[in-house]
């Protein structure tokens, strides 16, 4: 039932049958209606020349005994008419029927004054023998010798006889009327049905004929062809073209997220490539100075050597544990525990954790934070990222360079500034930084890969965990200025 076919084969048949029934209604009334109408208007005298001849109606006498041979005569005229005297009231007086017949005692006077006002034909007045129907008639006025009025003759045209021999010859012919139309609208209905189909369904064919092409030719290898689209053909449905704008436009977002899964794959690629550097500078080098200490003969062998490949080692150690940090961001499972913290106490913590190894390069290491600062943060995150902010300068700024952190007010809005004097940074890989996610990375094939490192990738998962925002000034040669935003009040 629920196929499209079903249903306009069921809404073409109910709504013929409809017209059907309200066809054949209308047509019986209006047969009724001009059958009615040419009788009334044939026999519009007839009561006037009845009254006329007779003697006794001619005289305005309407009694019922006078009246019998007269009626017996008139009735000769045929078995469609019945013949009636009535007082000026409108009540019966005399009839030619048994008397179990008659119905009705009193005959509307407004319809016999319509008739003799002439009023537009036809026009129905009571039936003696019916008290529900109405008939046409026939009526005179009867006045007697004195010139006083007696009463009316009244004539129904299409008498009770006259109905019967109706009534058996529509019981005949009406189921040979009523097969043959039944036929004629049966075949009618199913060419309807055939055209009312083919209207309706072209715009579904042509869909579903775009739809194999699209399905035949949407991906060639691995890639996709974006420049598919369902044409716009599909003028005689509003519903199949909403429909057809509705899949182009899921066309194009899948096109979109297929282009963004490209990207997402070249810049996992990418990222690969700079984690294999980073992996293998301190691999190298392990593996180097070992190397070269069991080559050394046993009295030569320098113990430097093997505190060289320990610092190797905990670099290697140290890039791990963040790709493992990194992956842990990058899948959720890493959230922020905001709570108010001081800042000063952050940074001294991470003063005592830097300041060794800064003096042991020859940088200086200046931590300009004198306020009691209070910030709501997450101590844990945010000690993640100064530290790798200040691991990154220190491995990035030559010696005797400075690194310098210290807060700052704009506009009302409290920033914490990690500056240094190393070898800065492009344009793009400002950019990349700026990006909160390593999935939305995108490289032109002419920029060379932005260096980053596992630090700083770690450095803007965090930041997009905590909502903090991030500004940097940085130029090749000239050092770089990370601006971190921090909130003084809880959100």
């Amino acid at each position: 039932m629920n196929r499209l076919f079903n249903r306009l084969f069921l809404s073409a048949t109910l709504v013929v049958l409809i017209l059907f029934m309200a066809l054949w209604q209308w047509l019986q009334l209006n047969h009724e209606f001009s059958r009615n109408q040419i009788q009334q208007s044939l026999h519009l005298e007839l009561a006037e020349h009845m009254a006329h001849i007779n003697p006794l109606l001619s005289q305005g006498i309407t009694s019922d005994a006078a009246l019998k041979e007269a009626f017996h005569d008139f009735m000769l005229l045929g078995p469609s008419f019945e013949i009636y005297t009535l007082d000026p009231e409108g009540r019966v007086v005399a009839y030619d029927a048994k008397e179990e017949k008659i119905k009705k005692n009193r005959v509307s006077l407004d319809k016999i004054e319509q008739f003799i006002a002439r009023r537009d034909l036809p026009i129905l007045g009571t039936d003696p023998r019916s008290t529900e129907t109405e008939k046409i008639f026939s009526v005179s006025p009867l006045i007697t010798e004195d010139g006083l009025h007696s009463g009316y003759l009244y004539v129904i045209i299409g008498g009770e006889d006259y109905d019967s021999w109706q009534a058996l010859i529509n019981s005949e012919n009406q189921p040979k009327l009523w097969g043959a139309t039944i036929g004629f609208w049966v075949i009618f209905a199913l060419i309807l049905f055939v055209l009312l189909l083919g209207f309706f369904t072209r715009p579904i064919q042509k869909l579903a004929s775009d739809l194999t092409r699209l399905k035949a030719c949407s991906f060639e290898g691995n890639s996709f062809d974006s420049s598919l689209t369902l044409p716009n053909r599909y003028n005689g449905s509003l519903e199949i073209k909403k429909l057809s704008e509705h899949i182009n436009h899921l066309l194009q977002e899948l096109n979109n997220q297929h282009q963004q899964v490209k990207r997402q794959q070249q810049a996992k690629h990418d990222f690969l490539l700079h984690l294999s550097h980073d992996l293998k500078t301190p691999l190298t080098s392990l593996l180097g100075y070992i190397d070269t200490w069991l080559l050394c003969p046993p009295n030569e062998r320098q113990p430097e050597y093997i505190e060289y490949a320990a610092n190797s080692g905990q670099n290697l150690q140290q890039l791990l544990s963040q790709l493992l940090e990194l992956a842990a961001l990058e899948n959720g499972q890493i959230s922020a525990q905001i709570k108010q913290i001081n800042l000063r106490e952050l940074l001294l913590d991470l003063n005592q954790t830097f300041a060794p190894r800064a003096k042991k390069l020859g940088i200086r290491l200046q931590f300009n934070i004198t306020d009691e600062l209070q910030v709501y943060t997450d101590p844990q995150l945010m000690h993640r990222i100064l530290n790798n902010l200040v691991d990154n300068a220190l491995r990035y700024t030559p010696k005797d360079g400075t690194i310098t952190i210290y807060s700052e007010t704009l506009n009302g809005q409290t920033w914490l500034a990690v500056k240094d004097t190393g070898a800065g940074m492009h344009k793009h890989e400002v950019d990349a930084l700026k990006q909160l996610s390593m999935q939305q990375l995108t490289f032109s094939p002419e920029q060379p890969l932005p260096q980053l490192g596992v630090g700083l990738a770690i450095v803007r998962q965090l930041l997009g965990i905590l909502k903090c925002r991030i500004n940097i000034d940085s130029q090749p040669g000239t050092g770089s200025c990370f601006h971190i935003e921090l909130l003084s009040s809880s959100h």
